[in-house]
């Protein structure tokens, strides 16, 4: 698929909108919303949707852009929280739905993972990585499972070290310690969740056990706790850490 046409319709809550929205703007590509592009729904060439914490509002925002858009229109979307495959059986046209993943921020992301679901078309897949590319990124086909490869892998550790936190095995200063001299990791799990959102690192983990149903994927009571409680890491000022002194919190 060729982008001709460079409109694109960008809808969601997920700390990636931002990131994406300053991308694509770079890139060349026109921004629109989803009352935007409403106004004129031939210029819009895709749709990226972004939301992880709230699959109701997901839900919501696939259906109004799969009755707004021509069938033709691929509609990316989030695979973070839930799969592609379930997304897709929201449409109409389930066969312009595909699933993709990364975390912010996205400078550091080389790489964004593609997850077609069970009925993407091939000219679909084929626009995804053709827009992705397009935006300097890499692109990797990976199967259609909650969380994709890299941010399934790296919530869970985080998940894990929430859990030792709360259990007071250490501080949230010398599980990043530890962590970072152990494995040569860029970030701490707590300090990379901070920076992530603890909001996105919480869908994904309480995804995984909805679709799972394994104990292993049980979202740790603090992390849900700090979510609920609007503290969701650098964005909000306060996560594990506080950000005027960043002090580890006390589980």
């Amino acid at each position: 698929m060729t982008m001709t046409n460079k409109a694109v319709v960008l809808a969601g809550t997920s700390p990636l909108f931002a990131e994406l929205q300053q991308l694509f703007t770079e890139k060349g590509y026109q921004v629109l919303s989803v009352a935007e592009a409403a106004a004129e729904p031939a210029a819009v060439s895709l749709a990226v949707e972004v939301s992880n914490l709230d699959l109701q509002q997901k839900g919501e925002l696939i259906r109004a852009l799969d009755s707004l858009l021509a069938p033709a229109v691929p509609i990316l979307t989030t695979s973070l929280a839930i799969t592609a495959t379930e997304v897709a059986s929201w449409a109409q046209h389930p066969k312009r739905v595909c699933g993709f993943g990364t975390l912010v921020p996205l400078a550091e992301r080389e790489l964004i993972e593609i997850a077609p679901a069970l009925q993407t078309a091939p000219a679909t897949i084929q626009a995804a990585e053709v827009f992705f590319q397009s935006l300097g990124k890499e692109t990797e086909i990976v199967a259609d499972e909650v969380g994709l490869v890299f941010p399934r892998i790296l919530s869970l550790i985080i998940n894990e070290a929430a859990f030792t936190l709360m259990e007071k095995a250490a501080t949230a200063s010398d599980i990043d310690i530890a962590m970072k001299k152990g494995t040569n990791y860029p970030y701490g799990p707590l300090e990379w969740a901070d920076r992530i959102g603890l909001d996105e690192i919480f869908a994904i983990v309480r995804g995984l056990q909805r679709d799972l149903a394994e104990e292993r994927y049980r979202p740790a009571p603090l992390l849900r706790k700090l979510v609920l409680a609007g503290r969701v890491g650098v964005r909000s000022g306060q996560g594990f850490y506080t950000y005027e002194s960043k002090v580890g919190v006390k589980a």
